[in-house]
């Protein structure tokens, strides 16, 4: 069997130094780790992932607790964590939540608190102050990916700036008569997705002196079949259809433009239609959008695991950062019809 004696003496270095360029505990040089992981590849050899935790005291493994796994979100979200903690020589080891309590629990304090994680990232999870202080003091750093949670670095977008920012797209294009297909408010997400952006498109509406009533809303569920049920009920009468939608999501969105083409309803020049999220789908669809990257949010949670790490931060430098965004304006917006 290979040793890490023989990559050494290949590489011609210390053996010292080809652990510390194997198993990425301490500083090597570029050229250096480069040359140590060719002679461990041309002998074979293959580092042991038990022995290295024994002497790092890591296991190399992040746990990921995520409350849904096929939906287009958090997918996205875990694909950037996956592929980030890949390129960092780290395993994933992933927790789904349960709507249980009693899951919820054993994830939290039987599952995480036997050491096999480093960190733990919470996407889409409001994390109560127990759980925090539970992970917090078995010394594991904690990143969220969401929404703001005290105690923790976490990152999202503005949910409230981003509904109204879309809304004032088509405010500035002349409607007058918007409406807001958005998340029912009696079935609310963690972080309270539904109500903000409910809260957004009504501060957007209310500063331009339009109507932001009860009429103006009408909630379903965030997915295309949603968005295409509710807005084949809405846009059926002429009478009180509006001339464009902010949708609570680009699903929502794509589900109104399917419906309005069955209903004989151009768009945009009979039905201005914007979502949020950037979905994969948007393009496709010519859709107008708030775009917020789920996929990169997922990769910058890893980089923050990687510096807690490496330098956990002090309480006060563990905050709350809005993502960036970007309007991406595309076929399904334009001015109303005179």
């Amino acid at each position: 069997m290979s040793a890490l004696s023989d990559v050494a003496r290949i590489a011609q270095v210390s053996k010292a130094t080809a652990s510390r360029a194997l198993s990425g505990n301490g500083y090597v040089s570029p050229d250096t780790r480069d040359r140590v992981v060719a002679a461990a590849a041309t002998i074979g050899y293959v580092v042991s992932s038990t022995a290295a935790s024994l002497v790092t005291g890591r296991t190399r493994n992040v746990g990921v607790v995520i409350p849904h796994i096929n939906r287009w979100y958090f997918g996205d979200v875990l694909e950037g964590i996956e592929s980030a903690l890949i390129a960092a020589g780290y395993d994933l080891t992933l927790y789904r939540l349960s709507a249980d309590a009693a899951d919820r629990r054993r994830v939290f304090e039987y599952f995480l608190v036997r050491k096999r994680v480093d960190a733990v990232i919470a996407v889409g999870i409001e994390l109560t102050p127990h759980e925090v202080e539970l992970i917090g003091s078995l010394d594991k750093p904690i990143v969220g990916v969401g929404g703001p949670i005290e105690g923790i670095a976490t990152s999202s977008i503005d949910d409230v700036a981003a509904a109204a920012l879309v809304t004032e797209h088509l405010i500035s294009l002349g409607h007058t008569s918007i409406m807001h297909f958005g998340g029912d408010q009696q079935r609310e997400m963690d972080f309270r997705v539904h109500s903000n952006r409910l809260a957004g498109f009504r501060k957007a509406m209310d500063a331009a002196g339009l109507p932001s009533g009860d009429d103006t809303f009408r909630p379903t569920e965030l997915s295309m079949p949603g968005g295409y049920g509710l807005a084949l009920a809405v846009l059926a009468d002429p009478r009180t259809r509006p001339t464009a939608v902010v949708a609570g999501s680009d699903e929502v969105a794509i589900g109104t433009i399917v419906a309005a083409r069955q209903l004989g309803i151009h768009v945009p020049s009979q039905l201005s239609v914007v979502g949020i999220d950037g979905h994969d789908l948007a393009p496709m669809f010519g859709l107008t959008t708030l775009a917020q990257d789920p996929g990169a949010q997922g990769t910058s949670s890893v980089e923050r695991v990687m510096a807690e790490l490496d330098e956990p931060s002090p309480p006060e430098g563990r905050g709350w950062q809005p993502y960036p965004v970007r309007l991406e304006v595309r076929s399904s917006t334009t001015a109303p019809l005179a």
